[in-house]
């Protein structure tokens, strides 16, 4: 079998919630080891956000399978020596604790830096490490809210948050990219280079094009709920049997044949109205009500047949259970199981397939699971491991 590309990387990172333990992992996909260290008597509190999946956290079985988990008090001398050793041959560290944390502990980028010239630290925080909001709290939602996210998000009426952790989601794939740069850097250069990503920057860069939008409109993107606040006709209707179908026509080209092939109303395709992306926005509101009408005079799968025949993408609108058993993911084997603890449950392949190379799916560990393994590994005794669980250290 072909070694996975990150075997022979080992990753040590003191992670909680959603943003780092998503780097990490997908670090651990492609083969690194990840030593993930947690609190003793709890661990990553990400574990008890809920007891969803056979008493275990949602979030923390899609965030954390393939590591392992030891337990240690940082804010203990004796928890922190162990770190050290750890970090001594580790090739990548992550953090994502509260501001100034880090700092306090001395596990901040510029002081790893110093003491380990050959580790790449990466920090995942909020509003980054420095500047006017370096010292705030950051959670995804708050996030949302200051890159103004929940601004274009929801109906005319209201506004709402995405439905997943999207600044989350972004600073984890930033940071994985992050340290995939560094690593390369390193192995090209000799140079171990820090990387730093906060949430609020990671979400700021996807709302470049509503912030370039409303810099040069001089208003921003109306909030319209399914519909897309640029391009028309692109958004659900409703057909006959009440069942909801999304349509998006990108250019002039798929709006004749919309036109011609499914509308059934070739005259339209010059309307001056229409004829153009600029004015099938502005003439939005009479676009839709042509629109929906046709849909009214088919169920959803004749229309979404009738789409397909005419080449205009389209989609029924899923629930999370209608996702769950997609023919996609079902054809192309995209479910496998992955344990946890006192269970065995499906999860999905990582989205990037790289040729002739599997991704390791491993369990998801319960807190401290690995601790004794690996401070066996780095020498200590059976009694000093002892010891330190005795002196409540791991």
């Amino acid at each position: 079998m072909t070694a996975l590309p990150l075997s022979g990387i080992t990753v040590v990172s003191v992670e909680q919630a959603v943003a780092a333990p998503y780097a990490t992992r997908q670090l651990a996909d492609l083969g690194a080891r990840v030593i993930k260290v947690e609190r003793p008597g709890g661990g990553d509190f990400a574990r008890r956000y809920d007891t969803t999946v056979h008493g275990q956290s949602s979030y923390f079985v899609w965030l954390n399978r393939s590591k392992e988990s030891v337990t240690l008090d940082l804010k203990d001398p004796a928890g922190r020596d162990v770190l050290e050793q750890l970090l001594a041959t580790a090739d990548v560290f992550v953090q994502n604790l509260a501001p100034g944390a880090a700092a306090r502990l001395g596990l901040d980028n510029e002081s790893l830096t110093r003491r380990h010239d050959a580790l790449i630290p990466c920090t995942v925080s909020g509003y980054g490490t420095h500047g006017p909001w370096a010292d705030r709290k950051a959670y995804d939602l708050l996030v949302q809210c200051q890159t103004g996210l929940v601004s274009l998000t929801g109906t005319p009426e209201e506004t709402a948050r995405v439905g997943v952790s999207i600044a989350d989601i972004a600073a984890g794939m930033y940071a994985y990219s992050g340290i995939l740069t560094a690593l390369y850097t390193r192995a090209t250069t000799g140079v171990a280079r820090a990387v730093e990503v906060s949430l609020f920057e990671a979400l700021a860069e996807w709302m470049s094009q509503p912030a370039y939008y409303t810099r040069h409109a001089g208003t921003q993107p109306p909030r319209i709920g399914t519909q897309h606040a640029t391009i028309a006709p692109y958004g659900a209707y409703t057909a006959a049997d009440g069942k909801q179908v999304l349509l998006s026509v990108q250019n002039e080209r798929e709006w004749s044949a919309l036109c011609e092939r499914f509308l059934q109303r070739p005259e339209l395709t010059d309307d001056p109205r229409f004829a153009t992306g600029s004015g099938r926005v502005a003439h939005r509101d009479e676009l839709n009500r042509i629109v929906a009408e046709r849909f009214l005079r088919s169920d959803s799968a004749e229309a979404m047949r009738l789409l397909d025949a005419a080449g205009i993408a389209n989609a029924g609108v899923n629930d999370v259970r209608e996702f769950l058993d997609h023919p996609v993911l079902a054809a192309r084997d995209r479910w496998h199981d992955v344990g946890i603890p006192g269970a065995v449950v499906p999860a999905l392949r990582p989205p990037a397939d790289l040729a002739g190379v599997g991704p390791r799916m491993d369990p998801v560990p319960a807190a401290g699971e690995h601790t004794a393994r690996v401070l066996e590994e780095l020498g200590r005794s059976p009694a000093e491991i002892a010891a330190l669980r005795a002196d409540g250290v791991i």
